[in-house]
């Protein structure tokens, strides 16, 4: 392997380590473009909010698939061209989808974003690898990739909202295809034709188990997401879809213990540290699901404006910058593994448990600034430490196998995060809601009151006895349920927190956990 020989020689470092982290920011547009704004997306292919939270599952899950044979890929062609026909083909899909309303067409384009999403990760990270030279080249290289991704998220958010108000929404995905076109301009650029591997044929790619594997991941998927929304296995689909996920699971598994070379190998599983890595990612994924309420309380009941919740989410960009340093000060000095875990599921839990009370009718930015701001440090802390913890906890040869561990658990970590955040919303202000109505007795002085002052504030603006009572009824009921949702809030972000703090005290007392990074003999992950 001649790393050094696919770039042109003219090129300075600099200028080729920014081009490969600028081209690494492709997975973040394909992953987060029709979710940096639920509403309009969704009000444009007339969908609902479970349909497109479904559809970036797709995405990521595919992702999670292709992994598996994405190096065989990547041995085929030469490293130019197989960046150019990536860019190029994510380019195409965004274009098409400018002009798609077709749900399912959508599905099939997200599967296939999900393909060009996976494809270039881990080969652009090699070679951004292959250009640093210290001790510490894992931990600059991880840092780096990992924090731009984590950082990118308010700058899309940022533009796509920006895009949504002055322009159409097609110019949205215009924007992301002229994003994979620069890539392409780059690539075409920095890189000269030569190989990073040695030429490996196709024929040895596992296809049966990317199969298997991708069908487990749908349909799993699909039950966690849609689960509440169809009543579970009250419904027909729910049933098959769990079927399929046990069946094609059980079948990928057999066909790695048959095979004679596994596009997973089992073994990693024997090793106590990567198990602990699986589920501390898992957590660590379900907590970090609590910001989308956050938000959603941003823009449902305080009523911020899209551009506000964009910008204010620099903030929390800013802790993930701060806890990246802090964690990469932290691995350099090679401070034990169980104290930066320590650390930051600490932050993360008084996060959770200082935003509790911060769920009420009506806050300013000064006053959710700090716990917004300890989210971000606290993600910035864990993530690269579980990333590295999780794929140094097996020997050298089962690296790859160990990333593709952590990619699992990321994936469905969020996706678990997603089902219990929304059953559990859903069940609590199911339940607020209903107490609440209770005690709406038109008899009360108090909601005498309330409807009379309703009814002259809308009476005062022009309309009639008979609508400012309407209006005032649906008022009261709109009060009960947004006072149903800061409740329902408030007790999740309790038991999380309360969940961390468990998880804290297991921690500090737990003495197995070991730092075991044989970070500088691996050199190949699939995370």
């Amino acid at each position: 392997m001649a790393s050094q020989t696919v770039f042109k020689p003219w090129v300075p470092d600099w200028a080729v380590k920014a081009v490969l982290i600028f081209c690494m920011l492709h997975s973040m547009v394909l992953l987060g473009l029709y979710t940096s704004n639920t509403t309009y997306s969704a009000s444009f292919l007339d969908v609902e909010v479970e349909d497109l939270q479904y559809a970036m599952s797709i995405t990521y899950g595919t992702f999670l698939a292709t992994i598996l044979i994405e190096s065989r890929i990547f041995k085929f062609f030469p490293t130019r061209n197989y960046f150019i026909a990536i860019y190029f083909l994510a380019a195409v899909t965004f274009i098409i989808s400018a002009y798609t309303h077709d749900y399912v067409l959508f599905i099939i384009l997200r599967m296939v974003e999900g393909v060009l999403m996976a494809l270039p990760w881990i080969p652009l990270r090699l070679l951004l690898l292959s250009r640093f030279k210290s001790k510490n080249a894992t931990i600059v290289v991880f840092s780096l990739t990992y924090g731009t991704l984590l950082i990118a998220s308010p700058f899309i958010m940022n533009i796509v909202v920006w895009l949504l108000e002055n322009y159409d929404w097609k110019y949205m995905a215009y924007g992301s295809a002229f994003f994979q076109f620069l890539c392409v301009a780059l690539v075409l650029i920095t890189f000269n034709g030569h190989r990073f591997h040695k030429k490996t044929p196709l024929y040895q790619v596992d296809w049966a188990s990317f199969v298997l594997v991708h069908t487990a991941i749908l349909c799993g998927a699909f039950v966690l997401v849609y689960g509440e929304k169809k009543y579970w296995f009250q419904s027909s689909q729910i049933v098959l879809a769990s079927a399929l996920t046990a069946v094609s699971s059980g079948l990928f598994l057999v066909r790695q213990l048959l095979v004679k070379r596994p596009c997973f190998d089992l073994k990693v599983f024997r090793y106590a540290n990567l198990r602990t890595g699986l589920v501390l990612f898992v957590l660590f994924y379900i907590s970090r699901a609590s910001l989308n309420i956050c938000h959603t309380t941003m823009s449902k009941v305080w009523n911020w404006e899209p551009v506000r919740v964009a910008n204010i989410q620099y903030i929390n960009a800013l802790g993930d910058l701060i806890g990246i340093f802090i964690a990469a000060i932290l691995l350099s000095r090679a401070v034990a593994t169980r104290y930066i875990f320590i650390l930051g599921f600490s932050l993360m839990a008084i996060y959770h448990l200082w935003f509790t009370f911060l769920f009420v009718p009506d806050v300013t930015l000064q006053d959710i600034m700090i716990p917004y701001l300890l989210q971000g440090i606290a993600v910035g802390i864990l993530f690269v430490p579980l990333v590295l913890f999780t794929v140094s906890a097996v020997p050298a040869q089962l690296a790859p196998f160990s990333g593709t561990v952590g990619v699992t658990g990321r994936f469905w970590g969020s996706t678990i995060g997603f089902c219990l955040m929304q059953n559990a919303q859903v069940f609590l202000e199911q339940k607020h809601y209903s107490k609440f109505s209770e005690t709406i007795v038109a008899e009360r002085p108090e909601i005498q009151e309330q409807v009379n002052g309703y009814i002259q504030k809308f009476q005062s603006k022009g309309f009639s006895l008979d609508e400012s009572a309407k209006l005032a009824m649906q008022q009261i009921t709109s009060n009960l349920r947004k006072q149903g949702t800061l409740l329902s809030n408030m007790e999740i972000f309790t038991a999380i927190g309360l969940g961390l703090v468990v998880l804290v005290v297991l921690l500090i007392f737990n003495r197995h956990l070991r730092q075991s990074f044989d970070i500088f003999k691996n050199k190949i992950w699939g995370s």
